[in-house]
């Protein structure tokens, strides 16, 4: 056992409060003196600090405390109120227009126009909070809430205590099992391994000695300290509470979390389509009514053209189609392991350009395993994640049959009662059961027989030794560090003969060959143990405890490490065809990070970047290094939030994954927080945008295709909608100033572009992939929803709709046509041309005429469209309503074969655009 006892020294307590003022010190650092934080203090000093005897606080001075500081509790967010999610829905420049339209319809006394605008504004509102809340809840079922107690010492007598009532200078009594409750300061220690992968990332425990290192280190590399939260793996300890609350590294971590979240990349662009819709219809409007006024139209007239302008002219179904196109990406998102808890985010996975991916538990598989065997014969090799999992291992040689044998044999892992498969214990001790057992080396029956004498694993010995019988003889196992057992083995074990027959001889031990090894192991970024055995006499005693051991031979060595994820790399490697780069940012040693970032096709150029080199570079030198190196390795929770911050200040979206409380920071500043829902703490996923039910960074990527498929049907949609809009908008206006009637009444402009276009429109918004959708470079951030081949293609489309849809109507009202009836077929025609050219905007480049039934949705709801229109059109009540006739069918026949010119005219362009596009990269121009 290590042991630093604390003072008998009552001096006061330091001012180190829950929430550090200026100039206190912040968490992790000494509250009596700035410049020695508490890592790097002894323990008797801490404990004299802090006013805290052999006896612990007493109950009046632990009260006192408690009033002081507070409660050793961190805040917590409540969820959303229903009110505020349903309010949400409302923000938007489209809904605020189409409640201005409202007003407008109310005022005029159209009770059918305002009632069909407040439906779209309710079932789009409805859609929304509904699947927010919806979302929200299965987030909050993810989380385990408990309330930790713990045992502390006061007054000289242990009581067990809620964790928020301890305060600094708290005596603690951690044992194997327990989680942290605050941040503590190590008195003893035996045998102490804590879990800190929440705040490091690391998947081994780290050893604790209680130990002071310098001021400086990471606390990964902190012996003497045990963080609020961590869990402790093996052993027991007596530690000082140096810091509860607001004032811990937790406390830290929650503090970068706070601030309001920046908008999505698609409501930043949706946002600004929106005022740009806004500002073209308010300039049309005035000047449509200023010049009609100045040629001597009527005023009533006038407004009745502009409400049917604006009318016409707003996209009343944008807000829906683009909350129905986002809840069917997270419908999808849903079948492939992804939470969505917002709808933009939706969106936002498609834009991504960067990806910043934790490694324990995401890239990798959060479990050690033993991937290479070293004997003096040579190297076996088990480093094959698909055959861990399948049990078709390697056959070992009869050396490393022994070395594996030897280290399942001197552990401490065990069987899950119940489950045949699952072990349990230390993971070095798992990993090493697990290889003997499934290649073989040692049997069921062996494994589970109870040792004759056991010493565990002990920090400052570095070895566990077990003894057993073995077919009438008794065995000495020896497992630990390889040079505590190269200090204490004279022999090395060699093959002699060969296959089934060979058996294990003795040799001398070349140790500077056996260094190498260790050496080269070490290097893959594996953590190695040696493994060693020795024959006890038939008459030699056993000792307990076990005396240290001595004469061994030296079987081999095991190098084990946590192996990637099956189907990662190919996932990165997808990720890097789609033009998104992978970078890893992990709390995790430098050797270890590199070794998997280089196992994962990750490009790692020269030394990795590490969190000491962080703080010394610039915003612009950080961004250099990032651009040489996938790799960011020691990295603290404010560095890794840094990371993201200085590539998004350069135009990059960032997506950033996590499990860890270190990673709630970062999670909460990218454009888009990816958090683990198994393994991840409750913090990450309250940061996160998107939970992962699977905690697989392959279903990041697929659900990086899925956004980019989400986006694709929200710009076809956008397209289609503006495409009807630019045509009202021409038509109307020259209407106006051609002294004809007006060419449609606003009722039927919002009858068309509710129901008709609506129905369509989200239809379109259940278009599916079109499988290339990872080999697309990312959208640039200054494109917009649509891309400059689609707003040229708008701007066509609109313009020859106007111009066939005034066309039929001067012919019309030349033909001797009433006006009612010259405007039903002029908007027959205008919703026959949409219902080819809906068909059209389903691809970009594609013709329809390859996949025209791919979208089955479409189909019928182009069908519906017509349908509901002839149905308006033939019942007295509707079609008096909206100035409807009946059409014969020889003017149905017309206005179909007409409406077939738009979708003649969007694939004539997609055949220019393409044969461009060709001569573009036959010349070596990436014009996309």
């Amino acid at each position: 056992m290590t042991r630093q006892s604390p003072t008998d020294e009552t001096s006061t307590i330091p001012d180190a409060g829950p929430a550090p003022a200026a100039g206190a010190a912040e968490p992790g650092t000494a509250a009596s003196g700035p410049d020695r934080p508490w890592h790097a203090l002894d323990a008797a000093d801490a404990a004299a600090a802090l006013g805290t005897g052999p006896n612990g606080l007493a109950e009046a001075e632990a009260a006192a405390r408690l009033d002081e500081h507070g409660p050793n509790e961190l805040p917590t967010t409540p969820p959303e109120p229903w009110w505020r999610t349903a309010a949400r829905q409302f923000i938007s420049p489209i809904i605020a227009m189409l409640a201005v339209a409202l007003v407008i319809t109310v005022v005029l006394d159209e009770l059918v126009d305002a009632g069909a605008i407040a439906a779209i504004l309710l079932l789009n509102a409805a859609l929304g909070y509904w699947q927010e809340r919806k979302s929200a809840r299965e987030v909050r079922a993810l989380a385990s809430l408990s309330a930790p107690e713990c045992r502390v010492e006061r007054d000289g007598a242990v009581r067990v205590l809620p964790a928020a009532e301890l305060v600094p200078g708290d005596v603690v009594l951690l044992a194997s099992g327990d989680r942290v409750p605050a941040d503590l300061r190590l008195v003893e220690t035996a045998n102490l391994q804590v879990d800190e992968s929440m705040l490091t990332g690391e998947s081994v425990a780290a050893t604790k000695t209680g130990a002071a290192v310098d001021a400086d280190a990471p606390i990964g590399d902190r012996e003497g300290m045990a963080y609020s939260g961590t869990l402790v793996r093996t052993g027991r300890a007596r530690a000082i509470v140096v810091g509860t609350g607001l004032a811990t590294e937790l406390g830290e971590i929650s503090d970068l979390v706070q601030g309001p979240a920046g908008r999505t990349p698609l409501e930043e662009l949706t946002a600004g389509l929106e005022h740009r819709i806004l500002l073209i219809i308010g300039v049309a409007s005035t000047v449509l009514f200023a010049t009609g006024w100045l040629l001597g139209g009527a005023p009533g007239e006038l407004f009745r053209s502009i409400v049917a302008l604006a009318v016409a002219a707003i996209p009343e179904s944008l807000p829906i189609v683009l909350t129905v196109a986002m809840s069917v990406g997270v419908t999808r998102m849903a079948r492939r392991n992804a939470l969505v808890r917002s709808l933009p985010a939706v969106e936002t996975l498609g834009s991504t350009t960067v990806i910043g991916s934790d490694k324990t538990g995401t890239l990798t598989m959060n479990e050690l395993v033993v991937e290479a065997v070293w004997t003096a014969g040579g190297e076996l090799d088990l480093a094959d994640a698909d055959a861990v999992e399948t049990r078709a291992l390697p056959v070992p040689g009869a050396v490393a049959r022994a070395a594996l044998r030897a280290g399942a044999l001197s552990n401490e892992a065990r069987r899950v009662p119940g489950e045949r498969s699952a072990l349990i214990g230390d993971p070095v001790d798992v990993a090493m059961a697990k290889a003997a057992l499934r290649t073989g080396a040692l049997d069921d029956e062996e494994f589970a027989a109870r040792p004759l004498a056991h010493a565990p694993y002990e920090s400052e010995l570095r070895y566990s030794q077990t003894v057993r019988e073995l077919d009438g003889e008794r065995w000495l196992f020896v497992k630990g560090a390889p040079d505590a057992l190269l200090a204490v083995a004279d022999r090395i074990a060699v093959a002699e003969g060969r296959g089934p027959d060979a058996r294990v001889v003795e040799a001398p031990i070349d140790r500077e060959r056996v260094e190498a090894a260790n050496a080269a192991l070490a290097a893959r970024g594996m953590r190695v143990l040696a493994t060693a055995r020795r024959r006890l006499a038939p008459d030699e005693a056993i000792a307990d405890p076990l005396p240290p051991p001595g004469g061994l031979t030296l079987l081999g060595l095991e190098g084990m490490t946590d192996p990637p994820r099956p189907g990662v790399p190919e996932a990165i490697a997808a990720c890097h065809d789609a033009g998104i780069e992978v970078i890893m940012i992990t709390g995790d040693h430098p050797a270890t990070a590199v070794a998997i970032a280089e196992r994962l096709g990750l490009p790692v150029q020269g030394e990795p970047l590490v969190g000491a080199e962080i703080g010394e570079l610039s915003d612009g030198e950080l961004v250099d290094r990032l651009r040489s190196t996938a790799v960011a390795a020691r990295v603290s929770p404010r560095d890794k939030r840094r990371i993201v911050d200085v590539l998004q200040d350069r135009g990059e979206i960032v997506a950033v994954t996590g499990d860890g409380v270190n990673d709630a920071p970062a999670l909460k500043a990218a454009s888009l927080g990816v958090a683990m829902g198994r393994s991840g703490t409750d913090v990450a996923r309250e940061a996160a945008d998107v939970v992962l039910t699977d905690d697989d960074f392959v279903t990041v990527v697929d659900a990086v295709e899925q956004g980019r498929v989400t986006f694709n049907a929200i710009r076809k949609a956008t397209h289609f909608l503006l495409a009807n809009g630019l045509a009202s908008l021409i038509a109307v206006p020259i209407s106006v100033y051609a002294d004809m009637p007006l060419i449609f009444l606003p009722v039927q402009m919002l009858f068309m572009n509710v129901v008709t276009n609506g129905v369509q429109d989200i239809a379109l918004a259940f278009e599916r992939a079109e499988g290339d959708e990872l080999r697309r470079r990312p959208r640039p951030r200054t494109e917009g929803v649509l891309s400059a081949v689609l707003w040229w293609r708008t701007a066509l489309a609109g313009a020859w709709m106007a111009i066939a849809t005034l066309g039929m109507f001067l012919w019309a009202l030349d033909a001797g046509l009433a006006e009612d009836h010259a405007r039903t077929l002029t908007m027959t025609l205008f919703i026959m041309m949409n219902f080819w050219f809906v068909h059209a905007s389903r691809y970009e480049y594609r013709s329809i005429v390859l996949r025209p039934w791919g979208n089955p949705h479409l189909v019928v709801g182009s069908l519906a469209a017509v349908g509901l229109f002839w149905g308006a059109m033939n019942w007295p009540v509707s079609a008096g309503l909206m100035g409807f006739v009946p059409l014969s069918w020889q003017e149905w026949l017309l206005c179909i074969g007409l409406g077939v010119s738009s979708l003649l005219v969007v694939e004539a362009d997609k055949i220019v655009q393409e044969w461009r596009r060709r001569r573009a990269r036959n010349a070596g121009v990436d014009i996309d």
